[in-house]
């Protein structure tokens, strides 16, 4: 597995997501695994908000909690046809990119990458979303356990 797909599987897993389901691809935020909120189609974003607790509510969805608004704004300019797991793929790496971290994790510089890549995720560490975020450390181990190669 590339570093690409091992990142990927590490946001998937920092997100909660990638033992949910379809390997996540089809959550709803607010799932868990003893109580997953899936949705059943991919022909498009499900497009659920989800209010999580008072004064915050979500659209996120699939495996990377993309939000409605982003596919909608990425949809024509990624020619996606879909929120397949292919789509849902292409979208979190175009987003990886337009953040400059793309070499970071080609390089295994993990640590740089998530900095890059915190005001995306909520659960990376380094924003300031208000939300659970998880420890770099644990972040390493999964994308390693995923097949990565630290630098």
């Amino acid at each position: 597995m590339s570093n690409r797909d091992a990142f990927l599987t590490m946001i998937a897993v920092s997100e909660g997501t990638q033992q949910i389901g379809d390997r996540g691809y089809n959550v709803i935020v607010g799932s868990t695994p003893t109580h997953p909120i899936l949705f059943h189609s991919y022909a498009d974003h499900p497009r659920r908000v989800i209010q999580l607790r008072p004064g915050l509510s979500s659209s996120a969805a699939g495996r990377y909690q993309i939000l409605e608004g982003i596919y909608d704004a990425y949809k024509t300019r990624l020619h996606l046809p879909d929120f397949s797991p292919v789509s849902q793929d292409i979208l979190a790496e175009q987003l990886i990119r337009e953040r400059g971290a793309l070499p970071d994790i080609d390089a295994g510089r993990i640590a740089a990458a998530v900095e890059r890549c915190s005001s995306i995720w909520a659960s990376l560490p380094g924003n300031h979303y208000g939300q659970h975020q998880n420890a770099l450390a644990s972040l390493q181990e999964a994308f390693q356990a995923a097949g990565g190669a630290l630098a």
